[in-house]
């Protein structure tokens, strides 16, 4: 019982705090989708838990909490990705900014 508060309270704060980052323009519509999908079914899943076996039954996985985990290690291994794309554009975009003041310093010299 405990635990099913926990995660409805925890699902209604990130509702909250995703929706006022959306409205601040700091998350895209797509991502806050999203993340709303996360934390609607964070609340779902606390209220019942027997929907993850459900869910796992017509995957064709034994039980609830493997559902649960791999989808977990999937979205673990996407959000590496885009971190790793984030980086990578980042490193591009500073060293263009280097080479541009390089060649300003230059020319002012």
């Amino acid at each position: 019982m405990l635990y099913q508060l926990i995660g409805v309270i925890t699902g209604l704060i990130g509702i909250i705090i995703s929706l006022k980052r959306f409205k601040e323009g700091k998350t895209s519509p797509t991502v806050f989708v999203i993340w709303l999908l996360a934390w609607l079914s964070l609340i779902i899943i606390s209220i019942s838990p027997y929907t993850t076996s459900y869910f796992a039954n017509i995957m064709g996985i034994g039980r609830g909490l493997d559902l649960i985990l791999i989808l977990a290690i999937i979205g673990a291994y996407y959000l590496l990705f885009r971190i790793y794309i984030m980086i990578e554009n980042i490193e591009m975009e500073l060293t263009r900014l280097v080479r541009e003041l390089a060649l300003r310093e230059e020319d002012e010299e």
